[in-house]
């Protein structure tokens, strides 16, 4: 096992890496910016280094920072958890060369599938189907005829990165200019590269990916699959596991498919598959995150594995076969919320200080990652994200009822909070029935009663 992990990241996902560090007894230290210093990641923590301003290009995005930070704390590996320098390659590259573990893939893998546009040519070789969409658009490119070959509407997304960040959908010619700049804007601020392309848009399509983890040394397990649809500005709230309403066959054979192909690939660590389905039941590949996800906690109460864990003994050198022979079979159900501060309505964030924060208590069937306290401030430096919160039950109805339950007995004051939206969209006829897609929470008013037919049920 690795001698000592710094956590170059902040929030709900520091305090999930915490976690299971605590639990192995693996000694830990944390990274923080100006504003995140009194937040609970850092104040329970027994080492942490500042590493510089507020703003993420100032401190959380600095790799000499976070370097100088793992030599100073005598650590050995740097877990970069999800967002800022994840999905970089040029961090990971630095680590190495720097002689530490990066704790996730090798430089090269995270080259060849952590760039959206990249990964689509792989993965088209590799025979999985793909919705059309241009090559990297130059900056004077000529966009305009790249749109016309592939059709409207489509979407233009960011090369790097991921989590939806800056996508633009756009539905007409006139809107296309305009679209190029904001999402060419969003791709550099966010993740220091103005490459975009074009992809069609696939309407009422549901989202369901799959977990993989694989060894570097050919072997790998598909741990099935997770559903989420629902999303607000291209970003997930709410995710469940095993995806509901969907031919268990053919995602089955897929993620033995997906598995076999990581394999062969020589991957070493997690890859979540993203995909879009279809109203037929047909899937498209959208791209490989090659990192820890968000909503990596609904698959672990489905399996009872803990995923960070097998991260880090991957990262050591460990054997797939000695970690995990095989996939566990599902467990009843699990369902995680994203809670923000947020603007139920709009989703606008809404920053303060939290004068009232009190997570419901905790009880079976519950988990939660918390990444503030009462008193603290939300500032609007970062994504706004308070806690994760997954329920888990015999069956589908059982842990939405939990997590219902569990969104009910949260008290927040000082700050707006999806909560509502959260609540309604759980209360939902289209959402109980699988009717939901990744635009249903567009203009979603507060507890309707909308009727739908299960996108790809059989």
């Amino acid at each position: 096992m690795l001698k000592k992990v710094l956590i170059a990241n902040r929030g709900v996902v520091a305090m999930r890496i915490a976690r299971t560090l605590r639990r192995l007894g693996v000694p830990y230290a944390v990274v923080h910016s100006e504003a995140d210093g009194g937040l609970p990641d850092v104040r329970e923590a027994t080492e942490a280094m500042h590493i510089g301003e507020a703003r993420p290009q100032l401190s959380y995005l600095l790799p000499g920072a976070i370097l100088e930070a793992a030599h100073r704390t005598g650590c050995d590996a740097i877990h970069p958890g999800y967002g800022f320098l994840s999905e970089s390659v040029g961090f990971a590259r630095k680590v190495v060369d720097a002689g530490f573990t990066f704790i996730g893939p090798e430089p090269q893998h995270i080259a060849a599938l952590g760039d959206k546009a990249r990964a689509r040519e792989v993965m088209v070789e590799a025979g999985f189907p793909v919705l059309p969409a241009s090559a990297p658009l130059p900056e004077q490119g000529d966009a305009e005829a790249e749109a016309k070959a592939i059709g409207y509407p489509l979407l233009i997304k960011a090369s790097a990165g991921g989590g939806g960040v800056g996508m633009q959908r756009v539905d007409r010619p006139d809107q296309l200019a305009d679209a190029l700049a904001k999402a060419r804007g969003f791709a550099e601020r966010f993740f220091g590269n103005r490459t975009v392309f074009l992809e069609r848009w696939l309407t009422e399509a549901r989202h369901v990916e799959f977990q993989i983890i694989a060894d570097g040394m050919g072997d790998a397990l598909s741990l099935h699959h997770r559903d989420c649809s629902v999303q607000r500005r291209h970003q997930k709230v709410i995710e469940e596991a095993p995806a509901p309403f969907i031919d268990e066959g053919a995602a089955h054979n897929l993620g033995v498919r997906l598995a076999a192909f990581f394999g062969r690939f020589g991957y070493r660590n997690l890859a979540t598959v993203e995909m879009l389905m279809d109203r037929d039941g047909r899937f498209y590949f959208l791209e490989v995150n090659t990192r820890l996800q968000v909503e990596h906690g609904v698959t672990e109460l489905i399996t009872g594995l803990d995923l960070v864990e097998i991260q880090l003994r991957l990262a050591s050198g460990e054997r797939l076969g000695d970690i995990l022979p095989i996939a566990p079979e599902p467990d009843g159900h699990a369902i995680e919320a994203r809670i923000y501060a947020e603007d139920s309505v709009r989703f606008l964030p809404s920053p303060g200080a939290l004068r009232v924060f009190r997570p419901p208590s905790v009880r079976p069937g519950l988990s939660m990652d918390v990444s503030y306290a009462e008193g603290d401030t939300v500032t609007p430096f970062y994504d706004p994200m308070l806690a994760l919160v997954i329920a888990h039950g015999r069956d589908r109805n059982a842990a939405i009822a939990r997590l219902d339950g569990a969104l009910a007995d949260f008290a927040v004051e000082g700050v707006k909070t999806n909560i509502p939206f959260l609540r309604s969209m759980l209360a939902s006829e289209a959402f109980e029935h699988g009717g939901h897609h990744t635009t249903f929470a567009e203009g979603f008013a507060s507890h309707p009663k909308t009727s739908a037919s299960p996108v790809g049920a059989t």
